[in-house]
């Protein structure tokens, strides 16, 4: 299955072309290091490009101060990942492991550059993607979860880093190795979120970590741009490679993840291109690098409340903790969500068992148990199939007598070969039972109740849509999805009944709930912001 980027121990270590150099040279400074100093630390802005011209930089593991890696970077290669295209902070410290010299460019040069050079930006990039993965998948970072079982706080931290694959360390109280040991006393044998060395954060949440990664812009001051995206699923960011290809100024708002909806798909394989298949999360990430090239922003986790139109056409969203964005144009791609089923019990398991997505941090908690999935659609098999790698069973439960009209039969034909996993027809879960953790469900079914051992309860019914927002600016119709198009009495097929505000995907009424759907109408849509926003706000 395809990742977010290739495998760096397998990649053919490629100097960068002599030109490219030459031409880095001129936007840059040139540096010295004495052996032991180091060149960046943790927190710190990558807001410059290095460049290593002779000497050797290693990665340094911040909690004991040792050199972390045998491999290190010489001359003719270039600190960073691809945390350096959104502007976000360094999470390992590098050090100059003998006298080192190196040429520094600015961030904002250097990306102007690679716009310019795309052969150089393919280069930086691929290298960029594979280092994060392989720091991902080796879990190499200054952040630690203790507890993320035990504590809904630790545990929504430990998603959104996964979602956006910002690489950590989870440990469990209960662990014995010596350095799990040494974090449960840090922590006071407290559920705790570790930055640094000993750097407990506070009242964790996954904006407070977004801080200190650089993954949250300064908004609060106020920023204007030409076209805010809200929403970063599929539609959103594909909008954004277009938008920023286009030369429009352009900013995205993403309350949770990047990937929306899909990125809670474990795996995709239905969509163009991918024939070993790719989970939701990694497809609309390879995205977001390609945004983040063309010069798109990013700002996450946080939530537009409020929508405002200004005298002049143009609009100010409100967001969580009184930020405010202005904007030229508006595009809704903020989907859809699935719905807090009115089950007894549920509240008391949220993050305790009940799930919203199927990733590979939910199928951490859940490993070994019987699970549930309540749904009939394709993110219920795609999770059914997922579970069943871990799970000790995987129960899908379905109103419906089949699954022909709501899954692909492709899906559908798997699950039915799968052992692992039991499809029970017009059932409904009622009732859920347990103490700190989910033990099991009452079901409804055609021969009456019964109990149900079950260790992890998956909801993936009901999606309704995220247009609340929206404060009356726009059409919706009964159901909350934003009216679009003619029936908006718009030319533009995307364009709601208000001027500058458009509308993609899953919350756009009549759309296909697709993940190519969403990609290929936030491409398009792209074209109608571009006028309105170069015809100054004045339309026919």
């Amino acid at each position: 299955m395809e990742s977010i980027g290739a495998n760096l121990e397998e990649m053919k270590r490629t100097p960068l072309a002599e030109e490219h150099v030459a031409a880095i040279r001129k936007i840059s400074t040139e540096r010295s290091y004495k052996a032991g100093e180091f060149v960046a630390e943790i927190g710190d802005p990558m807001d410059r490009f290095v460049y290593v011209t002779e000497g050797e930089i290693e990665v340094v593991n911040p909690y004991t101060g040792e050199r972390w890696l045998e491999s290190s970077l010489g001359p003719t290669q270039f600190m960073g990942d691809i945390a350096f295209l959104n502007s976000g902070t360094f999470t390992l410290p590098m050090r100059a492991a003998k006298d080192t010299r190196t040429l520094e460019a600015p961030r904002d040069k250097m990306l102007k550059l690679m716009s310019e050079n795309p052969e150089l930006s393919d280069h930086v990039i691929t290298v960029y993607s594979a280092r994060r993965r392989k720091q991902f998948e080796d879990h190499r970072s200054s952040i630690k979860l203790i507890g993320a079982e035990r504590d809904g706080k630790v545990q929504e931290i430990a998603s959104f880093l996964a979602r956006n694959h910002v690489p950590f360390q989870s440990f469990e109280l209960e662990d014995s190795d010596e350095e799990a040991v040494r974090l449960c006393n840090l922590s006071q044998h407290k559920p705790s979120v570790v930055y640094s060395k000993d750097h407990i954060v506070e009242d964790p949440s996954p904006r407070k970590i977004a801080r200190l990664l650089g993954l949250d812009l300064e908004v609060e001051k106020g920023i204007d741009v030409e076209v805010l995206i809200v929403g970063g699923g599929p539609a959103g960011v594909a909008a954004a490679v277009y938008a920023g290809a286009e030369g429009l100024c352009a900013l995205v708002i993403e309350d949770t993840a990047i990937g929306g909806q899909a990125g809670t798909s474990s795996r995709i394989e239905n969509y163009m291109g991918f024939p070993t298949g790719i989970s939701g999360s990694d497809l609309v990430y390879r995205g977001q690098i390609q945004a983040l090239k063309f010069g798109t922003r990013f700002a996450m986790p946080r939530r537009v409340i409020a929508l405002e139109k200004r005298e002049n056409g143009s609009f100010c969203a409100k967001l969580d903790d009184n930020g405010e964005v202005c904007a030229k144009s508006v595009l809704v791609a903020t989907g859809v969500q699935y719905r807090k089923l009115p089950l007894q019990g549920r509240d008391a398991f949220e993050g305790s068992g009940v799930f919203y997505a199927a990733t590979d941090m939910e199928s951490r908690f859940c490993h070994k148990k019987p699970v549930a999935i309540i749904g009939g659609g394709n993110s219920a098999g795609q999770a059914a199939m997922y579970l069943a790698r871990s799970a000790h069973h995987v129960h899908l439960l379905v109103r419906g007598e089949n699954l022909a009209s709501s899954m692909s039969s492709y899906l559908s034909e798997r699950l039915d070969a799968e052992e692992n996993v039991t499809v029970h027809y017009q059932t409904e879960a009622t009732c859920l039972h347990g103490d700190d953790w989910l033990e099991a469900v009452t079901l409804k079914t055609p021969d009456g109740e019964e109990k149900m051992d079950c260790g992890g309860l998956f909801i993936m019914v009901g999606a309704e849509p995220n247009s609340a927002w929206l404060s009356g600016l726009v059409e919706l119709d009964e159901k909350g999805f934003v009216i679009t198009g003619q029936d908006a009495g718009q030319h533009s097929p995307y364009e709601t009944a208000t001027d500058g505000i458009f509308a993609v995907g899953d919350v756009r009424a009549g759309s296909v709930k697709r993940v190519a759907s969403g990609v290929g109408e936030g491409s398009v849509v792209v074209s109608a912001i571009w006028n309105h926003v170069n015809a100054g706000g004045d339309r026919p």
